[in-house]
């Protein structure tokens, strides 16, 4: 049987084809040993040569993976073992390697980016917080650097002059969210040169399920301040607050209860919704003063109603967020870390900031927003490590197109991963884990205590502290000594209960005298909704060989038991008979958890594709905008696409203010001419329409050769290269301002079209019609007022010496026309000095707001 897994076993399929390489490296050992340093550095041009001269990155990846493997020894005293050549084969190929805790993935990342990096095309390294980006990039930058290649790093707070340089390096370090708003600011902007990132071509995303998948859902959003009050919110946090839960859970049919027996509102653990009940809807329209509720002009109230109710029902402090600063800062549920300057969308989080008192901000103008998933599909090749990546594979390769490949250990794992202990209540499983903390402790053993939230862990603390326990709290409150507490935690003596944040990314290292003990003990309190999350803990021990221990704590009060655990769980236990403090320790119960798991995984995926479906609509509307603005900053002439929106424009009005006909007498002559002299024509000007023309054409031809004698005039003003900077300003301005409305109309029918379900209609569907039929008249928008502006500006003539295209000079009597031209580019305008744009606002709030 085992020869029959061996052919079939497609992972060890792939390692084989592999190990035939890994071979090949390793046999160059001696020879690339026995180099120079000049020598060795001097194979980064060798290699170069090849790759001018036609080979590829596959036919020099021997001798530039030897080249590094030694490169590495020199410069950081590490040499790469067989398992990390594997690694970096699997990366280099586009694809995930699943490596246990421990392995060296940060130096098996040295190999791919290396190899890559030749092309000259840039490499990003993708790590999950500016603290790791950092440290890579010093540590295993000396490798690249020594080999002559530049490394630059990309985190929160660099200059505009720092971020060029970082990307313009060879192998550019950052985290997720960096560059992908980079990526957004970047298709804000109005010149080349406010644009700091490269082609997207290779990255390599470290602790790659955290960035696809538990935050793949998670938009980047950049945002200008919206002008709606914020007392609604506060009201209806006021309102919400007097509401009672209905919990009733009877034999009987809902309906047949009586009104005054119900609750105000009902909520799903599981579908992390909640809604009023009729009652509740009753008591929101004579709180509100409505007659009805679900009447349309009453939807803004009802949807300030339904985000209190989820702040209040389904959104915990210090699980979900804390208050810090007279702020509400999110904490992330899959790491325990906080997200400063993150905000939850739609008015959620001016929800919680009403229900905690604290200042609630104005809700924000999307500017601009991308998914990770979106931004990481966009990159040439795509590659990924972490230590848990084969319970997703399905996603991965559904969404991503990319492949896990198992990587085996450098050395066995010994670890003893023991069947989960079950408690009838949360008091008795938190009892039992003090008890087991205090029997391991007494022996001098480390011991990591896991736990799902920031209160859980301070919940336990209380507990350790009451058997006199000394231990650590590691969770987003105590960031600052998070460093500390990790290198210490495999330490003798030592106790650590952290949230999911335990290091992840760091290794645990084993003190001394600690291996006799059995090394690390690993404790779950809970088992998170993830399979990956408890094996990320466990993965903390048994490193490299290690000796080590982990078992998980559960009770039938958690919250993965109490609302995704079966009836065949719970039938068990009840049969078992169980009291306060006797556990249960049975395979079948662990499994069946594992198979609760594996539902909600399952689940979350659906949720993870179906919002995908969504996004992808946009994306698609996103790349199109996007590609054309890039033409108009690559300097590219937009006189003719300009021209044809004109004859465009010119046509239809002309069609429908002659609704067709052929004879004049049936035109709309004057209705005519008022809209063109409105719209075309500047400040002073005329534009004379021959009062009985002959047919349409000649209407049309008449209106386009004002046009040209207009163009004509400006041209002659500004001179030609004047006269396209300006046109390319003008269809700036008119695309952001039409995008920046059009994301907010996706939203709004986003929220509303799963109600299309109800009339057996598909909503992804109905979205994907309606999404691109919105398009379509966002871009007539974009030609119109592109057309309006430039035709309806007048340019003030200038000394010979101040001629160039001075958007203070450009005049408008249009004032319907939305957005603004962009600021003087030739004169230098003071942050606080009226904006040249003629908005009447200071430039800093204006259009030096993205400079």
């Amino acid at each position: 049987m085992g020869f029959l897994d061996g052919i079939f076993d497609v992972n060890k399929k792939e390692i084989k084809r592999l190990q035939k390489k890994v071979d090949k490296i390793l046999a160059l050992e001696d020879q690339y040993s026995a180099m120079s340093d000049e020598e060795l550095k001097n194979q980064t041009a060798l290699l170069k040569e090849r790759l001018a001269n036609g080979e590829t990155l596959d036919d020099i990846l021997v001798e530039a993976f030897a080249t590094v493997r030694e490169a590495a020894y020199r410069s950081i005293g590490m040499k790469h073992f067989p398992v990390q050549l594997l690694g970096g084969m699997v990366l280099h190929e586009g694809n995930i390697a699943e490596m246990k805790t421990g392995e060296g993935k940060t130096l098996v990342s040295t190999l791919p980016a290396y190899l890559n990096a030749l092309e000259g095309k840039g490499v990003y390294i993708v790590t999950v917080n500016d603290y790791l980006a950092k440290r890579d990039s010093e540590w295993m930058g000396k490798v690249h650097e020594f080999l002559g290649l530049k490394v630059g790093l990309v985190v929160h707070g660099l200059s505009f002059d720092e971020k060029i340089e970082a990307y313009n390096a060879d192998i550019t370090y950052g985290t997720n969210n960096e560059f992908g708003f980079d990526y957004l600011r970047d298709n804000m902007a109005s010149q080349k040169a406010q644009q700091v990132q490269r082609v997207l071509n290779y990255a390599i995303i470290d602790e790659v399920d955290s960035v696809l998948i538990d935050e793949a859902r998670t938009p980047l959003i950049i945002s200008g301040s919206g002008d709606k009050s914020t007392k609604l919110y506060e009201q209806a946090d006021m309102f919400v607050k007097r509401l009672k839960e209905d919990t009733w859970d009877g034999d009987e049919k809902d309906d047949d209860r009586p009104i005054e027996e119900k609750g105000d509102y009902t909520k799903d653990e599981k579908a992390k919704s909640v809604m009023l009940t009729e009652k509740g809807v009753e008591k929101a329209e004579k709180y509100f003063g409505l007659d009805n509720l679900a009447d349309v002009d009453n939807m803004e109230i009802s949807h300030n109603i339904n985000q209190a109710l989820h702040a209040n029902a389904l959104m915990f402090k210090d699980r979900d967020y804390v208050v810090k600063d007279g702020e509400i800062i999110i904490v992330d549920e899959f790491t325990g870390r906080l997200m400063p300057g993150r905000r939850y969308s739609n008015g959620l989080h001016q929800a919680i900031e009403a229900k905690e008192h604290v200042k609630v901000n104005r809700e924000s103008k999307t500017l601009a927003t991308i998914t990770f998933q979106n931004y990481f599909r966009m990159f040439n090749k795509l590659s990924g490590m972490t230590g848990t990546a084969k319970t997703e594979e399905e996603e991965f390769n559904t969404i991503y197109n990319l492949n896990v490949v198992t990587i085996p250990t450098n050395k066995p794992m010994v670890r003893n991963d023991m069947n989960d202990l079950v408690y009838k209540s949360e008091e008795g499983k938190f009892k039992a884990v003090a008890e087991e903390v205090k029997q391991r402790h007494a022996t001098g053993q480390p011991i990591l205590i896991g736990t799902i939230s920031i209160e859980k862990s301070e919940l336990l603390s209380k507990y350790l502290k009451r058997e006199g326990i000394k231990h650590n709290v590691l969770n987003a409150k105590y960031l600052e000594r998070e460093a500390e507490i990790v290198s210490n935690a495999g330490q003798m003596d030592a106790v650590t209960i952290s949230t999911n944040m335990a290091g992840r990314g760091t290794d645990i290292v084993l003190g001394e005298g600690v291996q006799e003990l059995g090394g690390l003990h690993i404790i779950g309190t809970e088992r998170h909704e993830s399979r990956r999350i408890d094996n990320q803990l466990r993965g903390r021990s048994g490193r490299q060989g290690d000796p080590g221990s982990s078992q998980f704590f559960v009770s039938l009060e958690d919250d993965l038991m109490r609302i995704f655990g079966s009836e065949k769980i719970q039938s068990m236990v009840e049969s078992i008979g169980l009291d306060e403090d006797t556990p249960i320790e049975n395979k079948m119960l662990t499994r069946g958890i594992e198979s609760a798991q594996k539902r909600v995984e399952a689940r979350n995926f659906d949720i993870r594709k179906n919002v995908l479906q969504y996004d992808n609509v946009m994306n698609r509307q996103r790349e199109i905008i996007y590609e054309q603005r890039q033409q108009v900053i690559d300097g590219q002439n937009m006189h003719e696409q300009i021209w044809k929106m004109t004859e465009d424009m010119v046509d239809s009005y002309v069609e429908m203010y002659t609704n067709g006909g052929d004879y004049y007498d049936d035109w709309d002559l004057e209705g005519l001419n008022n809209y063109f002299e409105k719209t075309l024509v500047a400040e002073g000007a005329t534009l004379n329409l021959p009062k009985e023309p002959e047919s349409r054409d000649v209407l049309k031809n008449a209106i386009l050769q004002y046009c040209r004698n207009n163009y004509e005039e400006k041209e002659k003003t500004l001179g030609d290269a004047n006269m396209q900077e300006l046109e390319r300003a003008i269809l700036l301005r008119s695309v952001d301002a039409a995008w920046m409305e059009h994301i907010d109309n996706m939203e709004q029918l986003k929220q509303g079209i799963g109600l299309r379900a109800y009339g057996q209609n598909d909503p992804v569907k109905e979205y994907t019609k309606e999404g691109f039929a919105m398009f379509e008249d966002m871009i007539l928008r974009i030609q119109e007022d592109t057309v309006k502006y430039l035709y309806n500006i007048k340019i003030q003539k200038a000394p010979q010496q101040q001629r160039n295209v001075n958007m203070e000079d450009v005049k408008t009597n249009e004032s319907e026309i939305e957005g603004r031209p962009a600021a003087a580019r030739n004169k230098k305008v003071g942050r606080n000095d009226p904006c040249p744009c003629g908005s009447g606002k200071k430039y800093k709030k204006c259009c030096g707001a993205n400079l």
